[in-house]
C-alpha cells in the first residue's frame, strides 16, 4: 500500500504565510506523507538562501494588531512608512517569545523530512532569479512537473 500523499501550492512570500505550507509539509511527513510543495511566483522568497520575510498586514484586515491597535488603528495606516518594519519586528518577537519555530527550522525540518521542494521554473525565469539565490534540495520544474505528482494526492491545498 502506498503513502498518503499532499499536495502544496505556495504562492506567498510573507513572514505569516511562509509557516502554513512548511508546517503542514513537515507535520504530514511526520505523519507518513509524501509530500511536494509547488512554489510559484511570490512563493520563491521562501526558498531563499537568506530570507527578508515581512509581516505585511496591510490587504489582511483579520490580522490581529497588538497593543489593540486594530480597534483604533486603521488597516490603511499601516501602509505608513515603517510601519510594515515595525510590525515584522513585533511579529518575530511574538513568536520567539511563544517559542515557535523559525522559517528556516521549519524549512529544514521538512527537508529532512523527504518534502520535495519545487521552484516554479517559469517564475524564476520571469523574476531574472539566479539558481544561486536558493537553498540546497530545491528542484526547478514546470506546472507539469507538480501536476504529475498532485493529480495523485490524497489532499491539494493552495496557500
Amino acid at each position: 500500500m502506498s503513502n498518503k500523499k499532499l499536495a502544496i501550492i505556495a504562492t506567498k512570500g510573507t513572514l505569516d504565510w511562509a509557516y502554513p505550507p512548511f508546517i503542514l509539509s513537515s507535520t504530514a511527513a511526520a505523519l507518513g506523507y509524501d509530500v511536494e510543495i509547488f512554489f510559484t511566483f511570490y512563493g520563491l522568497q521562501l526558498l531563499k538562501r537568506n530570507l527578508t520575510l515581512k509581516v505585511s498586514p496591510l490587504g489582511n484586515p483579520g490580522m490581529p494588531m497588538p497593543m489593540g491597535m486594530d480597534s483604533w488603528f486603521p488597516i490603511l495606516g499601516t501602509a505608513l512608512p515603517g510601519m510594515e518594519s515595525m510590525m515584522t519586528m513585533m511579529m518575530k518577537a511574538k513568536m520567539k517569545k511563544k517559542g515557535v519555530a523559525s522559517i528556516e527550522e521549519l524549512r529544514s525540518m521538512s527537508l529532512d523530512a523527504g518534502v520535495k521542494m519545487i521552484a516554479c521554473q517559469m517564475t524564476v525565469d520571469l523574476f531574472d532569479f539566479n539558481k544561486s539565490v536558493f537553498i540546497d534540495g530545491v528542484e526547478f520544474g514546470g506546472a507539469a512537473t507538480f501536476f504529475s505528482f498532485a493529480g495523485e494526492s490524497d489532499v491539494s491545498l493552495y496557500i
